[in-house]
């Protein structure tokens, strides 16, 4: 049955490949947007003029300097009304409210017509495809004003092509004006990726609140109903799925036949991210973390092979979900099986069943199954030290970007400024009391259930916090207090456990700035399927084939230009840190 089911996945995701194209790159708009006039010359420009004898008009040169608008902003409001489009995703949520139109786009609206006289409009983009969404709204010429993307490869494909512009001079050039986007991503996040050879400045970084990623839930009324343990050790978590497997008829009745031991979904290096990094050393240098790392599956890292050895055999033994690599992103079809109480144990984002209030996997649980039925956090992929090393990126997130075709680049930056107040994050994160939140006695925030265009679509709304993602509050105690009742209807206690599990032996990633990866340009979105396409048929492979399979597909994707981005990463290391291995933390 499974060689069948192997050999169906192959098509299908051959298929799939043959059907995928990257939008063309072009149509974007071939003038760049001038850069903002300096301190420098707007002294020029004053002193150009003779200047007429005792006119309170002729302002002082350093006074003119000292306002890099012109006078096109006073008192940090456009002189003129100015327009700006704004990317929200586009999350296809149930029940969910219009992503551009709902009670936090409106505050926001007024907000930035109130303090500073300009109009926002927002444009939908589906998460789930955002990627090839941005490719073609930039070859169009089409792209809103401020765009945001996980892609920095796609950003600097365009960039080349003069269809992004330089953002250095308006960071700068503007600081005055931008306190709030300076405070809260300081330095760090706003050069990132900033060039240390041309001092270009494609795109900003945004900021995690906070590096939690990635958690493994069990059902624990399962557990309790076989006298198990909770897992600790890979063993232990085999031996809990086969347990579920064997005792289908005990867990489920007359659903038997729809237990799912362990499911990871289609997109493997994501999904079973604190397995894969269990079989990587632990002390690997940031040099080969690095050369290795083109993206955050970790497919071309050492030991990656071996991790997903142990689900082809997981696969082949019962123990996952036979169908798992034939629903894509943005299909409910896995959520709804656990919501029903079939799925045993799962590895996803750390706080996954915990997600969209009444709605969430675990009240749906508790509705169909009964209040005993509940998901808990687990850590039991040890490494080689004995250790749960967890590898999370640094404090970056999303990456800003404004497309050539913006032409209200000023008013588009004093849109990030005022999304990174401290003040709105937090109405946006929380909305109103007693609508969208309560306060407990000891000052948290306790989210509550929210109806109709009040319901945030994503967690703590990151679609519009776009420069935040992850609970933070004006008070930095009252967003500790506050984490655990961030998720309505949900007992706080399994929130804290979550937390603490997903905080555990993390190593935070670094910031290899070596410029540009030439190799690395256009080719996100085709090597990513790749490496989803290889994952999967490695999974699904009979036993006697993975090496096989697992091989062909590595040789293609390196093929299809992973190697020359493995030999360029090194090459610019090479050139950047000499034969240093590790980087000051």
């Amino acid at each position: 049955m499974r060689k069948k089911m192997f050999k169906k996945l192959a098509a299908a995701v051959l298929a799939a490949c043959l059907t995928m194209s990257l939008a063309a790159c072009g149509g974007g708009s071939s003038d760049t947007q001038s850069a903002p006039a300096t301190q420098d010359s707007a002294s020029d420009a004053a002193d150009t003029t003779e200047p007429a004898a005792d006119t309170e008009a002729d302002a002082p040169a350093d006074e003119a300097a000292a306002d890099p608008t012109n006078g096109e902003v006073v008192d940090g409001k456009f002189v003129d009304t100015r327009h700006i489009t704004v990317e929200v995703y586009d999350r296809g949520n149930d029940g969910g409210s219009d992503p551009t139109n709902n009670m936090y786009t409106k505050w926001i609206q007024e907000q930035m017509l109130e303090k500073h006289n300009v109009e926002v409009e927002f444009v939908a983009v589906p998460r789930w495809t955002e990627v090839e969404q941005i490719n073609n709204l930039l070859a169009a010429g089409n792209a809103p004003d401020i765009c945001l993307t996980y892609d920095y490869p796609t950003i600097q494909t365009y960039a080349n092509m003069g269809g992004v512009l330089d953002l250095a001079s308006y960071v700068e050039d503007y600081k005055s004006l931008l306190p709030n986007m300076w405070n809260w991503l300081g330095e760090t996040n706003i050069y990132w990726d900033k060039s240390p050879t041309t001092g270009e400045l494609w795109a900003i970084e945004t900021k995690l609140a906070t590096t939690n990623r990635i958690n493994t839930f069990v059902r624990k009324d399962w557990l309790d109903k076989l006298g198990l343990s909770e897992p600790t050790t890979k063993q232990e978590f085999e031996d809990m799925l086969i347990a579920f497997r064997d005792n289908a008829d005990t867990l489920l009745g007359a659903d038997a036949d729809k237990m799912i031991p362990y499911s990871v979904s289609y997109d493997v290096g994501w999904r079973a991210a604190t397995l894969i990094e269990s079989f990587i050393d632990p002390d690997i240098s940031d040099r080969e973390y690095y050369v290795n790392g083109f993206d955050d599956r970790k497919y071309t890292e050492n030991g990656t092979k071996e991790a997903v050895r142990l689900l082809n055999k997981w696969y082949n033994e019962g123990l996952m979900w036979d169908d798992f690599a034939l629903y894509g992103s943005g299909d409910t079809t896995e959520d709804d099986m656990m919501k029903a109480g079939y799925v045993g144990a799962f590895t996803h984002n750390w706080d996954y069943p915990y997600r969209n209030g009444e709605d969430s996997i675990l009240a749906n649980l508790k509705r169909l199954v009964g209040e005993d039925a509940t998901y808990v956090v687990v850590d039991p992929f040890e490494d080689s030290k004995g250790t749960h090393t967890k590898f999370v990126s640094g404090p970056i997130d999303r990456k800003i970007f404004f497309p050539s075709t913006n032409d209200e680049p000023l008013a588009s930056m004093m849109y990030i400024d005022f999304i990174s107040e401290p003040e709105v994050i937090q109405y946006l994160q929380i909305g109103d009391e007693g609508v969208t939140h309560n306060v407990l006695d000891d000052g948290a925030i306790e989210v509550i259930a929210a109806e109709g265009d009040a319901i945030q679509n994503s967690g703590f709304n990151i679609d519009l916090t776009i420069t935040c993602n992850g609970l933070n509050l004006v008070d930095p105690e009252q967003t500790l207090k506050s984490t655990a009742h961030s998720y309505a209807s949900i007992d706080p206690a399994l929130v804290e456990e979550a937390n603490a599990v997903a905080q555990t032996d993390i190593r935070v990633g670094k910031n290899v700035n070596v410029g540009a990866i030439e190799a690395e340009e256009g080719m996100g979105p085709a090597l990513s399927e790749k490496r989803d396409v290889a994952y999967d048929l490695s999974v699904s492979a009979p036993v006697d084939q993975f090496d096989a399979v697992w091989d062909q597909n590595m040789t293609d994707y390196l093929n299809a230009g992973g190697q020359a981005i493995i030999d360029e990463r090194a090459e610019k290391w090479e050139a950047t840190f000499g034969d240093t291995d590790s980087l000051p933390e």
